[in-house]
């Protein structure tokens, strides 16, 4: 490990919270691609499977910000512990209407349910900013939970895939639910000496309500739905490309190589030191995404695909990375963590509608013709990204608390 990510360990509790953060991360990568194989490999409906994972990012997109919320106003430990209980009750459900052919309304239903699992990603980086809060080394603290994160994307599909095709169908969801959430949750909450103060609200204060007010984030959040439409839409796209050409575990291995891209621009990134406006780069990444998603229009085999996803992949982490820079620039100190979740809920609602529509094109069409839905989803993030450009170029004054300022080095974020 490179010494700047080594030197942040020198920080009491900083690896426990880490690793119990990665733990409880790992069910994100696991949860949604591990359903649509789960699904397709009972029934081979493609077009359920891609709605039961949009259920489930869009029930996180409206729960995950109000847990959020409550996090910031009574702590971690109080919140995230019921919070996981409901999830984990809801994937118990899904798994036993999945196996015994519940209708589907059921399924629906638990799939709403397990909406309900809170953002470790935010959480955890809460504990960073904590305890790095104004100091350069906080950019490399999100710079190396960017990499966890890819981490998760790289080893996580690997395995819910490959459980759920060589086990037996629900083998990818439960592992997913029932050990890396819970084990996650419980021992990070565990951690009380480098869990955030809270903030209670008081009614009528100024700066109450919703961090969403903030415009900057306005333009983030949006901007990141249609960015959470291209990776709801490569998840499926790709295990029924694999699937069509007879190798659906394939599709673990190129999304891993997805993730791996990423992986490798987050570790280079946390490494550099920038100057300048973070909007600025902000924007160059999300055109960058965008014309990486044309090259899957033209690949015909899972190597080719392979190498497409792994360069595509390397715009994502810094481009998520700068996204926090200009979080910390749009919203109060004391809303850090729901403002997170919010930008996280931009992309749980993208999922949602991309993985959906694929689903759908899928089976209308073929998986090739499901790579058009990333495509699209990228045009529409460059236009938002250029429409509201003016209003990440003015952060509101007296927000955040992280950023040095205008004429020093900005340290960058990360979100979930």
């Amino acid at each position: 490990m490179p010494s700047p990510y080594r030197a942040l360990f020198a920080a009491p509790g900083s690896k426990g919270f880490s690793a119990a953060g990665f733990l409880g991360r790992m069910p994100l990568s696991m949860m949604g691609i591990g359903v649509v194989t789960m699904v397709s490999q009972i029934n081979g409906r493609y077009g359920l499977a891609g709605a039961l994972s949009a259920t489930i990012a869009l029930a996180a997109a409206a729960i995950g910000p109000r847990i959020s919320r409550w996090v910031d106003q009574y702590g971690q430990r109080r919140v995230l512990r019921p919070a996981t209980l409901v999830a984990l009750t809801a994937a118990a459900g899904l798994l036993l209407a999945a196996r015994f052919g519940w209708p589907d309304w059921v399924l629906f239903v638990c799939a709403a349910g397990i909406g309900s699992v809170p953002s470790l990603g935010a959480m955890v980086r809460a504990r960073w900013a904590a305890v790095y809060r104004g100091t350069p080394q906080l950019h490399t603290a999100y710079s190396f939970e960017s990499v966890v994160d890819e981490v998760c994307f790289i080893f996580g599909p690997i395995i819910s895939i490959g459980l759920s095709t060589v086990w037996f169908p629900e083998a990818g969801p439960l592992l997913a639910a029932c050990f890396l959430l819970a084990v996650g949750v419980f021992w990070l909450t565990a951690q009380r000496a480098t869990e955030p103060a809270p903030h209670p609200r008081v009614r009528g204060a100024e700066g109450g309500g919703s961090a969403l007010r903030a415009a900057g984030l306005q333009v983030l959040v949006a901007t990141f739905v249609a960015t959470g439409a291209i990776f709801g839409a490569v998840d499926v796209v790709t295990v029924a490309f694999a699937d069509e050409r007879g190798h659906k575990g394939g599709a673990s291995v190129v999304l891993a190589l997805y993730a791996a891209g990423s992986c490798v621009a987050g570790v280079v990134f946390g490494l550099l030191r920038f100057r300048g406006a973070p909007e600025r780069r902000w924007l160059l990444g999300i055109c960058t995404m965008a014309v990486s998603m044309i090259p899957l229009l033209l690949v015909g085999n899972l190597p080719l695909l392979a190498v497409a996803l792994f360069l595509a992949g390397l715009s994502i982490a810094p481009t998520m990375i700068t996204t926090m820079s200009l979080i910390e620039e749009h919203v109060p100190r004391a809303k850090l963590t729901e403002g997170m979740t919010w930008v996280s809920t931009g992309l749980a609602v993208g999922v949602a509608l991309g993985s959906s529509v694929a689903g759908w094109v899928i089976d209308a069409a073929d998986a090739r013709a499901g790579y058009g839905v990333p495509v699209v989803a990228g045009a529409v993030a460059v236009a938002v990204g250029f429409l509201g450009y003016r209003r990440l170029s003015r952060p509101a004054p007296g927000r955040g608390g992280t950023v040095v300022g205008h004429h020093s080095e900005r340290e960058e974020r990360h979100v979930a």
